[in-house]
């Protein structure tokens, strides 16, 4: 029992040192990893506060740049305009010059107004003198304005006038087309109404012989009627006018004697015969 406490003891003393000792360096690594993370939290913002800064230096750098291209481009701007400006000056005193000169060829014209006006009793000053001019200048003007109007006029109411005309001939030979086309048209039909009424005529010529032939048919057709024994009309007769009923009549009456005949015949040849046997 001895021996199996102080072993125990012994288990005890072997098993707490290390766990405390475990403990210990446990701890330890705690509080490491805590200044650890912390370091790294430290560490993470002063990358992000250095990511800031190169940015905020890009930008002021990128905004600079932009602001010197402004600057060179206004500078280039300036300088345009200068050179433009230069050249403007360069083209109003070339058209100082022109005009200076027309001034010094027009001043033959000033001293002549100068010397009208002197000799001319009408006109107080040149202003009035060349109001006067600039009036008749205008009323010459309206004048030709009016005269090239008449003319303008005057020509389309020619072409007017010459399309009327062409207008109404081509009418006229239009209506004398139409009246030769007519009078073609009456000619034809006259000679038709000609020839028709020969036709007529010989119409009439035909149907009175073909009148009086039907009529001695009639006569003749009647009298064979007659001829048959049979009295025409009454109520057992036949109308005196209805001739094809006559020739039915006689037509029967006919074949009744052609049969009465041929039976006769018939007889006779019977007889014959009989009397030679």
């Amino acid at each position: 029992t001895f021996l199996t406490n102080c072993c125990l003891k012994c288990v005890y003393v072997c098993l707490c040192v290390p766990l405390q000792e475990f403990e210990v360096k446990k701890e330890s690594l705690r509080q490491r990893r805590e200044e650890l993370k912390i370091k790294e939290e430290k560490l993470k913002d002063s990358l992000l506060k250095f990511d800031k800064y190169l940015k905020e230096n890009d930008a002021k750098k990128t905004r600079g740049l932009k602001k010197a291209e402004a600057e060179r481009a206004v500078v280039r701007e300036r300088e345009r305009e200068e050179r433009q400006l230069q050249r403007n000056i360069a083209a109003l005193l070339a058209k100082k010059e022109q005009l200076q000169g027309r001034v010094n060829r027009n001043r033959v014209y000033c001293s002549f107004l100068d010397d009208v006006l002197k000799a001319s009793k009408k006109f107080e000053d040149v202003g009035q003198l060349i109001g006067r001019f600039d009036a008749l200048v205008c009323t010459r003007e309206q004048l030709l304005k009016r005269q090239s109007e008449v003319e303008s006029e005057r020509e389309t109411e020619g072409v007017e006038l010459r399309r009327y005309v062409s207008e109404r001939g081509s009418a006229l030979l239009h209506y004398n087309n139409g009246l030769s086309q007519l009078q073609t048209e009456l000619d034809t039909i006259l000679s038709q109404a000609l020839r028709w009424e020969s036709a007529w005529n010989h119409i009439q010529a035909t149907a009175a012989k073909e009148t009086l032939l039907l009529g001695q048919i009639k006569v003749v057709t009647l009298n064979l009627y007659h001829l048959t024994g049979v009295v025409a009309g009454g109520a057992e007769g036949v109308d005196v006018d209805d001739t094809l009923e006559q020739l039915d009549k006689i037509q029967l009456y006919i074949q009744d004697r052609a049969d009465i005949v041929r039976d006769l015949r018939s007889d006779t040849d019977n007889r014959s015969t009989s009397d030679h046997e």
